[in-house]
């Protein structure tokens, strides 16, 4: 459950109509409540794969292969992922494919989970050490802009970019008894 912040319902919608745009075709995810409207999409379009992940490592990879396949792609992911793909991303610079993720912030806005702290708090710095350019959509409004101008760094200029949608946007996430 989350106790949504300063969010619209069409911002999942944008970010699915842009990346149908940019006709990206394999969109690797790790299961994840903040990007579960627009997993939803991908699993219900016949022109995108969503392949669901054990852990976002894989999806790094699976991004190299679908670029070498002739394919774009987009992996999605909480921030307390991007910890579990540091080592994976040295592929992104070796091999210099396609690379775009969106980013699911926990750790800042409203946080409840002390163990998400550390990872969200240093999530843009890990992905700019990594040599990932970072973006950040925090209100509804800049949602597509910011996606849109992700995509054509990653896609057109084959720029690594990672956009996080941060907390706010998303909500904090609610527990009760």
């Amino acid at each position: 459950m989350h106790a949504r912040a300063e969010t619209a319902a069409s911002w999942p919608e944008e970010i699915f109509s842009i990346l149908q745009r940019f006709e990206v075709r394999q969109v690797p995810y790790v299961p994840d409540a903040g990007h579960s409207e627009l997993i939803e999409r991908v699993l219900g379009s016949p022109a995108m794969r969503g392949i669901a992940l054990t852990t976002e490592e894989e999806g790094v990879a699976l991004l190299a292969g679908a670029w070498a396949g002739g394919q774009r792609g987009v992996l999605l992911m909480q921030s307390s992922g991007v910890g579990n793909c540091i080592n994976m991303l040295s592929l992104v610079q070796i091999f210099r494919f396609p690379f775009l993720t969106l980013v699911t912030m926990r750790g800042e806005w409203g946080e409840f989970n002390p163990w998400q702290v550390p990872m969200g708090s240093n999530t843009q710095g890990i992905l700019e050490l990594a040599g990932i350019k970072v973006l950040r959509a925090s209100h509804p409004g800049e949602v597509r802009e910011v996606v849109e101008a992700g995509a054509a760094q990653a896609y057109n200029a084959c720029t690594p970019t990672a956009v996080l949608l941060s907390q706010r946007l998303i909500g904090a996430k609610v527990f009760t008894k």
